[in-house]
């Protein structure tokens, strides 16, 4: 069967810098595909061309005869006056749905997305606003969750998401999950929450100027993709070798100065600037730049930090928490986690002193250092970058020295033409990197981080990960990626959204405590979770021996064991080959690979009993 959608060779620019060039992309029936990327690489706009709202600017995208296709962009914002039931009785109309069907899809769509005031199934978890609810009031959490009902309303044959995570809470994102999982349409997501990704797409598409095409497609989980990578990097390296030994040969006859009277050599000459050509084309795509990201300690030696003791805050006559009582000590490293609206921020504003709590106290050791990393990113926008980053004059003093405010910029991956743009003309990662690279410059005695996570790619987000294991201080830490909190976390704060609050070990304790009620449950159920997460928090602590460099080698390394063996086995009974008896030169070289083989692999399983060692003694 013909595919849904089809981009045959599409290219896409502004100004002069290709976003990418030549993609050809498909997607079939029953597809799962997670698109990735760097920032900047052009997701949000192949996904804009797949729906058919944007043109490229060569190339074609072909879309099946009838086929519909569903896209929830990036950003969902509705006017006053739409409520919940309207925005989708508007998509049922654009869509043409019979009217005898639509109440019935109206009441199913939305009661599977979590809304109230419908007889269908409630698959979402907790119950949401009702079908009467003004949309543009809506937090964006649900706002996000009303933009996939409209898209789904129409049962599309595709659905196309772009970074739909960014908005959804916990909770939201178990939500999509489970839909995705079970859909019988095609779908094509953008997204940087890597367990997401794992659990939800069984092909992924790096979207990436590094490739030759434009872009890496590796049918499997997100894990088999990593292997994936790595092995094409593994084969592009040694193809470029290659290639830069038969340059290097080139180069030597071209300096003896060949003429180029006879056909052959004239053939050779060409061909040896058509090399050169392939190799400068093959480094520069190599060239990966990554952000410098690290946070500065104070290495302060004061143990207890923040300590809450019944905490209680109202605001507008409703209940966001209640009895709260945690502390921060120095070197702690605490996820905060709990559904949209469940009181995360309002907590963090309470532990830097911006709100006054309605009862009970919040305590601060002495001149305490706090930096503070807010979800709003305040940023004014009419500031060019070079005073968002350097306000008094064209330098920063990071880590005791004098840095020029380029040089400065540049660890964030930003160009001296960026330095004198408006800061409002940044995409929402390149102004997570302004606000992270300013919080750089302050040490801290305790890191508060609120959202850090949105809108960065995944490769900025592996190096902030490395900088918050790195980090020496204290951390409070509010994020929606999983994977964040179980690598970097050494217990979690839950909050229920019910005013409620309780310390765990982990996030899966949560999840599990959640599942199970909560405090609803019982007084008795959560004091003997927080009880076993205090007794299990350090222990938590101790496994995470390995780094995340050291973790990934160590998901993949059985691979590599299972390659190692295959070679070894087969350079063993290549050496036994009778037919190599007669031939000196083969069996040479049979002995040479066997050696070699034996190497690889008792380095391999070295490598793989340092690492088992470690994860056994934490």
């Amino acid at each position: 069967m013909a595919p849904i959608l089809n981009a045959q060779n599409v290219s896409k620019r502004f100004g002069a810098k290709p976003l990418f060039q030549g993609i050809s992309f498909a997607v079939h029936e029953e597809a799962r595909i997670g698109l990735i990327g760097p920032n900047g690489a052009g997701k949000s706009t192949l996904l804009a061309m797949l729906a058919g709202e944007q043109l490229p600017d060569s190339g074609e995208v072909i879309f099946r005869r009838r086929a519909r296709v569903g896209y929830v962009r990036q950003i969902s914002e509705y006017a006053p006056g739409i409520t919940a039931r309207s925005a989708i009785e508007a998509a049922m109309a654009r869509a043409a749905v019979p009217e005898k069907e639509r109440e019935q899809r109206l009441r199913e769509t939305l009661g599977r997305a979590g809304f109230t005031d419908y007889a269908g199934p409630n698959t979402a978890g907790r119950p949401g606003p009702g079908m009467d609810s003004d949309a543009a009031s809506l937090s964006g959490g649900w706002s996000k969750r009303l933009a996939i009902a409209e898209a789904l309303v129409v049962k599309p044959d595709v659905l196309l998401l772009d970074e739909p995570t960014n908005h959804l809470d916990l909770e939201g994102i178990e939500w999509l999950e489970g839909l995705l999982q079970s859909a019988t349409f095609a779908f094509i997501v953008v997204a940087h929450d890597r367990y997401f990704l794992e659990n939800v797409a069984t092909e992924v598409v790096d979207l990436n100027r590094i490739y030759s095409d434009g872009l890496l497609r590796v049918t499997g989980s997100y894990s088999k993709f990593l292997e994936g990578r790595e092995a094409w990097l593994e084969s592009e390296q040694r193809a470029q070798e290659g290639l830069r030994n038969r340059v290097r040969t080139e180069i030597e006859w071209l300096r003896r100065g060949p003429k180029a009277r006879a056909t052959k050599a004239k053939a050779r000459i060409d061909n040896a600037h058509e090399l050169i050509a392939r190799l400068e084309d093959s480094e520069a795509r190599s060239r990966i730049a990554i952000a410098g990201i690290s946070f500065e300690a104070t290495n302060r030696q004061t143990k207890r930090l923040i300590e809450l003791d019944s905490v209680t805050i109202e605001l507008g006559g409703r209940m966001i928490l209640r009895d709260v009582r945690f502390s921060l000590h120095n070197g702690m490293k605490l996820g905060l986690v709990g559904p949209n609206g469940s009181g995360k921020t309002t907590l963090l504003r309470a532990m830097t002193g911006e709100l006054q709590a309605s009862a009970g106290t919040v305590w601060c050791a002495p001149q305490l250092r706090v930096v503070y990393f807010s979800q709003m990113r305040e940023l004014d926008g009419n500031l060019t970058l070079r005073r968002a980053l350097a306000p008094h004059s064209d330098s920063v003093v990071y880590l005791d020295q004098v840095v020029h405010v380029a040089s400065y910029a540049a660890r964030f991956l930003f160009t001296g033409e960026q330095l004198n743009q408006p800061v409002e003309r940044l995409s929402g990662g390149e102004r997570a990197r302004v606000l992270i690279a300013r919080l750089m410059l302050e040490p801290a005695d305790v890191l508060i981080l609120d959202e850090p996570t949105n809108d960065l790619d995944i490769p900025t987000l592996e190096i902030l990960e490395e900088a918050l294991l790195d980090f020496s201080g204290t951390l409070m830490l509010v994020t929606h990626d999983r994977y964040l909190l179980d690598r970097v976390t050494n217990s979690v704060v839950g909050l229920d959204g019910q005013g409620n609050a309780e310390l765990f070990a982990d996030y899966l304790q949560w999840e599990e405590w959640r599942a199970a009620g909560g405090a609803s449950e019982s007084e008795t159920s959560t004091a003997n979770g927080a009880k076993q997460a205090r007794q299990t928090a350090s222990a938590t602590a101790s496994k995470k021996k390995l780094s995340y460099i050291e973790q990934r080698e160590y998901d993949g390394i059985e691979v590599r064991v299972d390659a190692a063996d295959s070679r070894l086995q087969a350079a063993r009974e290549r050496v036994d080959d009778p037919a190599l008896a007669t031939d000196a030169n083969a069996l040479t070289q049979a002995l040479a690979e066997l050696e070699s083989a034996q190497k690889q692999h008792d380095a391999i399983y070295e490598r793989w009993a340092i690492l088992t060692e470690k994860i056994s003694n934490s």
